[in-house]
């Protein structure tokens, strides 16, 4: 039977309850969301982009490896092929470089990706003032666990009532237009300075 922690020896941190998502929630009261269509839009974007950069690793690889053949006296060709036959190939593919792709354009962007930009909306933690490697990450995994249940993850988007979808409720973000974002923002930091 494990033994029971004496409270008195915790930090005080750990003895009580204190919400600091609510004050980074209040914050946001007021921002506008992005619509569906700006969310879809972006989305297909960084697909594209997310494909793209694939395609220069990919080719970066094959001139690497014929180089390498090359400055060892192996004249061979360098076909690169990922087939049904290639299981590591499709984690590749179909996992690590989305989830690469999103989760570190999240990260680094601070919740904007090339196609959110575009779109002038933002992904905003709703714990955090900026997005988190591991809120990036989450969401970008999200994204896969939307598509598994058939789509039906993004199409929450019109069920829930702060139009999050998947990837949102599991890294605790919501997606905003930019302009609104600003304003709300602005408005928080004139209050504070008065």
């Amino acid at each position: 039977m494990p033994t029971a922690i004496k409270s008195h020896l915790l930090p005080k941190r750990l003895r009580t309850y204190e919400p600091r998502e609510t004050e980074r929630m209040a914050e946001l009261t007021g921002v506008e969301f992005a619509a569906f269509y700006q969310r879809a839009i972006a989305f297909a974007v960084d697909a594209v982009v997310a494909l793209f950069l694939l395609l220069i690793a990919a080719a970066g690889v094959g001139f690497a490896i014929h180089f390498y053949r090359v400055a060892h006296g192996d004249n061979s060709s360098v076909n690169i092929r990922i087939g049904r036959e290639d299981e590591l190939g499709k984690v590749i593919l179909n996992v690590v470089t989305p989830v690469l792709y999103f989760g570190l354009s999240t990260f680094f962007g601070n919740g904007r990706t090339p196609g959110k930009r575009l779109m002038g909306i933002r992904v905003v933690s709703l714990v955090h003032e900026h997005m988190t490697l591991w809120h990036s990450i989450e969401r970008a995994l999200g994204y896969g666990a939307a598509a598994l249940e058939f789509g039906f993850g993004f199409a929450q988007y019109f069920i829930h009532p702060y139009r999050r979808t998947v990837e949102d409720r599991i890294a605790e973000t919501i997606v905003v237009k930019e302009k609104s974002l600003r304003q709300c923002l602005s408005r928080i930091h004139s209050n504070l300075s008065e």
